[in-house]
């Protein structure tokens, strides 16, 4: 072969790779001109727009038949247990198993990071964040710990009766936490998950409130692995793919909604909140169905509401927003909500695993003409 020969091949193959890695490269929404609502996005468009919050990722993926993980959610740098935050939960549909529900219900506060995984490793997911809040300088004697662990089912993918997460697993998600970019698709929790029949994961965004309303930001993450009938800023896009069949053979799964927001909110409107996200759940097509578990899990990072260890005062002092300042928040956490969803659709890339399953990546390019064929995209 000479010199000429040598470096086509080189330009082929360096070529080939390019191509190759940009085809795997993440995609969200508006990377495809697709623009959801009318709010604007924060920096990064992520959950971490929310100053302070930190999102960590462990994926296992193992063999032909281990394809899961764990994502961790910190509401803020400091000791979670000593400087609780406001919180609620709100159950659309309750078929699945949340750790740390009742105490979040009862006293309104979130007292440990948020950890997301499989269905199966729910209980090791919370023994990790026992030992870790445990562990913690400032915490020597405390003896309650109320770990929040959320999970979706990522059995179709994922040897899930093999339980492999282990606690160091837990750990390095709550280690490698950090602000800025998220990484979203399959990664993380979202590594087995299925969502409308495609490949399904984590996703995220935000909203940034203007500023004569606040001012406030709004960041969604969600862990995506759902049925229904998909739509795409209001488009029937699973129908007229016509991959799957209007009413889809199984519906059912879960969606884990983490929303965090800087708004001084109590626990009962940060449940208000909560409620509305699911309205963006709803605007993709999910349906909530008999067999799905979707919950929120929504918390305010504001100081004006951080919650102290027991002193001597004894009231309480905070500053909240008032009722009729929600709706500008509604709306966002709606926009947020649907469009971390489409993005855990788009960001994933199809997926080999258990018993030789397999399942695809949204084929964007026909998402892409059908969209501009209904003057979504220009």
């Amino acid at each position: 072969m000479n010199k000429i020969e040598v470096v086509a091949m080189m330009i082929l193959f360096l070529t080939f790779g390019f191509l190759r890695d940009a085809d795997a490269q993440s995609t969200r929404c508006r990377d495809l001109g697709i623009t959801i609502g009318v709010m604007e996005t924060g920096g990064y468009n992520a959950i971490t727009d929310v100053a302070g919050v930190k999102v960590g990722h462990f994926t296992l993926i193992s063999d032909d038949s281990i394809r899961t993980g764990v994502t961790a959610i910190l509401p803020h740098v400091g000791n979670l247990y000593q400087e609780k935050v406001p919180a609620a939960i709100y159950v659309a549909n309750g078929f699945g198993k949340l750790m740390g529900y009742t105490q979040v219900e009862e006293l309104g506060e979130l007292e440990t990071p948020i950890i997301l995984t499989n269905t199966l490793s729910v209980p090791v997911a919370a023994e990790a964040v026992i030992d870790y809040t445990l562990q913690m300088k400032g915490n020597e004697k405390i003896q309650s710990v109320n770990p929040v662990v959320g999970e979706t089912n990522d059995g179709w993918l994922n040897d899930i009766r093999g339980r492999h997460i282990r606690k160091e697993h837990i750990r390095q998600a709550i280690d490698s936490a950090t602000e800025g970019p998220v990484a979203e698709g399959a990664v993380g929790a979202g590594t087995g998950t299925v969502c409308f029949g495609f490949k399904g994961g984590i996703g995220t965004a935000s909203r940034r409130l203007p500023r004569n309303k606040g001012g406030y930001t709004i960041g969604v993450l969600v862990q995506t692995n759902f049925g229904g009938v998909l739509q795409i800023a209001g488009i029937p896009i699973g129908e007229e793919l016509k991959v799957r069949k209007v009413t889809p053979e199984n519906p059912d799964g879960s969606c884990m909604i983490v929303v965090a927001t800087d708004a001084p909110l109590d626990s009962r409107n940060l449940k208000r909140l909560a409620k509305r996200a699911i309205l963006g759940l709803g605007r993709t097509g999910g349906i909530s169905s008999n067999g799905s578990g979707e919950y929120v899990i929504a918390f305010s990072t504001a100081k004006e509401v951080r919650i102290s260890p027991p002193a001597t005062e004894k009231l309480l002092s905070q500053q909240i927003l008032r009722n009729e300042e929600m709706s500008p928040l509604f709306q966002a956490v709606i926009e947020a909500t649907e469009e971390a969803i489409l993005n855990s659709l788009f960001a994933a890339t199809g997926v080999s695993g258990y018993r030789g399953h397999r399942v695809e990546r949204i084929p964007i390019p026909q998402v892409v003409e059908l969209l501009r064929k209904h003057n979504v995209i220009k």
